[in-house]
């Protein structure tokens, strides 16, 4: 046994389990790779202002989960909780948004940190992958990251989860809704935490997952009913364009997020199989942020999906993904001359795209077929020397027990054909 274990609230990601993450990456990946979004990776850890002003002061994020510190050159920094504002920090600072090529499309991998108390499908080191559409104003732009979160999921063979879609409005219709929610809150029998929230964003109120809070709650003014004209109107062309693209979707009047920066679209993916944590991703407009930030008016739109909650969904849904095999052939040598001929082999199979692994260690044949079977290889070649007197190799079939000679020459022209 080691002396250390991982930190709590964190989790390794170990052989054969990492294969299924990394599928999950790539499945969530590959729409934004088709639709004009490139790769971006921003640092582990940030100014902490950067996440203050950004994901803002009164959320949980920034109160309570943030593992922020203090480094020797007196720097204040954050390990990043979320992903957006990381985004689009870099992308002000390379200043993407001046290349003449809007909107800037991006997306990423990678993980992220918040102090919470760890329970299942709730980390405090967790992975997400994002998209961020910077800088268009247009529903169109909201509609296609749906789709594609949606293409995504779809992809991976799930079905049981559902799209929550809300309007958080503008500058315009807002602060008049933030006024009636505020004085509603006010009449409520709240702690002074949640009141003082109340004054400085009274939307977190709404997010609130305590009962004793929500059960308050069912009679508070809902922002669709304050909407401005341009924020219905734009938030109906959303709807439209999804539902025309086979996208399904529920209206939730009272879905508002985490964080502070959210703008007119706002959304979120959600599973029952997982319990109390449903959320397995979400995201939204958020056209004010770059100026939060010391930036210009870059209005954007983005989301981050979970890839532990992803998993989590698959297994719910008893989804088996279709893993491509770690290892397609087994190389077994018996001896120096055939450790020496079957290791050219085997780097002959891996440069021409062949999935191949090699006896290491000297190991006889019972210990070497052993690891032959354990690998899930599909072939394994065997070679003593008298196979090589005769200039062959003995090619087995681990699935139906067949084993044939093949010319040392010929056997990797022979697995090429076999493994198609």
């Amino acid at each position: 046994m080691s002396t250390f274990k991982a930190p709590k609230g964190t989790y390794d990601l170990i052989p054969p389990d990492s294969a299924k993450y990394l599928a999950v990456r790539e499945a969530i990946a590959a729409p934004l790779r088709n639709s004009g979004y490139g790769y971006i990776e921003t640092p582990g850890f940030e100014n902490v202002e950067l996440f203050a002003r950004g994901v803002g002061e009164s959320t949980d994020i920034v109160t309570k989960e943030m593992y922020a510190f203090e480094t020797k050159g007196g720097d204040k920094l954050a390990l990043r909780p979320e992903g957006t504002a990381s985004v689009l920090r870099a992308a002000l600072e390379a200043n993407l948004h001046k290349a003449g090529n809007l909107p800037v499309k991006l997306w990423y991998s990678g993980s992220y940190y918040r102090y919470e108390r760890p329970q299942k499908g709730r980390y405090r080191h967790f992975s997400q992958v994002g998209a961020e559409a910077i800088g268009a104003e247009d529903p169109a732009l909201d509609a296609e990251l749906l789709i594609l979160a949606d293409q995504a999921y779809r992809s991976l063979g799930l079905s049981n989860f559902r799209i929550l879609l809300n309007s958080l409005g503008d500058q315009e219709c807002r602060p008049v809704y933030r006024s009636a929610l505020q004085e509603f809150l006010r009449g409520l029998d709240l702690d002074e935490d949640t009141l003082r929230r109340a004054e400085i964003n009274p939307l977190r109120v709404l997010d609130d997952k305590r009962e004793s809070v929500q059960k308050q709650l069912g009679d508070a003014p809902l922002l669709r009913d304050y909407l401005c004209d341009a924020c219905k109107a734009y938030h109906e062309e959303v709807r439209e364009l999804i539902t025309a693209a086979g996208v399904t979707f529920e209206d939730d009047p009272k879905l508002v997020r985490g964080l502070d920066y959210y703008t007119r679209t706002t959304f979120e993916f959600v599973h029952d199989g997982l319990g109390s944590q449903s959320a397995v991703g979400g995201g939204g407009r958020y056209d004010g942020l770059s100026e939060m930030i010391g930036g210009p008016a870059l209005p954007s739109v983005g989301w981050a999906l979970g890839v532990d909650r992803t998993v989590l969904a698959l297994e719910a849904e008893g989804v088996e993904l279709e893993l491509p095999a770690t290892t397609s052939v087994f190389a077994v040598p018996l001896g120096e001359e055939a450790r020496r001929v079957l290791f050219a082999k085997v780097t002959e199979l891996r440069k021409n795209g062949i999935a191949a692994d090699f006896s290491y260690g000297g190991k006889g044949l019972k210990g070497a077929m052993k690891n032959a079977n354990r690998s899930g290889a599909r072939y394994t070649v065997v070679a003593g020397e008298r196979d090589l007197a005769e200039g062959v190799v003995q090619l087995k079939d681990m699935e139906s027990g067949e084993q044939t000679a093949v010319g040392v020459n010929e056997i990797v022209a022979e697995l090429e054909a076999r493994l198609g």
